[in-house]
């Protein structure tokens, strides 16, 4: 029979044995991330902005005229600078924006993107349909505008054979030429000879 030593919040089967009382996990609420989008319409609260029309011709007016232009035009008031003095905005349609917004994120993103270097080994002794495949990875890490390290590497008796390794790999390299250009020759390191690859502009 379990009985319960309320001094010491113990759960006892026996004088010699006892389990601790584990706590229940408390609940957690995860934090909500926003994304940061242009204000709009009555969220703009300032008394005055700087209305930019499509020609480039600028007019101050106050908030409530803003808004009352945007609307009789059936669009939104987008705040296109916040931090102008006054705000700047413009009259357009808000999910259209927004998507142009994105879009001019991602591809800054892409151009900013770090190259990374990708590995591709092979060995002495490997056939050409495994070679093939590591061509096609190969061109992938190309194509995404990283740079592609190739080594092949000799063990025991091959090591007598480095011209055979040497080229096996210029081979490869060759099979690669209209997607890459070489960054690096090949060289020996320890056991390995490696080339450098970088994508053709």
């Amino acid at each position: 029979m379990y009985t319960q030593d309320k001094s010491f919040r113990v759960f006892r089967i026996s004088s010699s044995t006892v389990f601790p009382l584990i706590p229940l996990r408390q609940r957690y609420s995860r934090p909500v991330f926003q994304i940061n989008k242009p204000r709009v319409n009555e969220q703009i609260r300032v008394p005055e902005v700087l209305l930019v029309a499509e020609d480039g011709a600028a007019e101050k007016l106050p908030i409530a005229e803003a808004i009352r232009r945007a609307q009789e035009q059936g669009y939104d008031l987008i705040e296109v600078s916040p931090k102008a003095v006054p705000p700047v905005v413009k009259i357009g349609d808000f999910g259209s924006y927004l998507y142009r917004l994105k879009k001019k994120e991602k591809q800054q993103k892409s151009h900013s993107k770090q190259t990374e270097v990708k590995v591709i080994r092979f060995g002495f002794r490997t056939d050409v349909g495994d070679l093939n495949r590591l061509a096609d990875q190969s061109r992938e890490f190309l194509a995404e505008r990283n740079m592609v390290k190739v080594s092949v590497t000799l063990r025991g008796r091959e090591l007598s054979n480095q011209q055979f390794a040497v080229d096996k790999l210029k081979k490869f390299i060759l099979g690669l030429a209209d997607a890459a250009e070489v960054d690096q020759p090949a060289k020996k390191q320890g056991n390995q000879y490696i080339v450098i690859l970088r994508p053709k502009k």
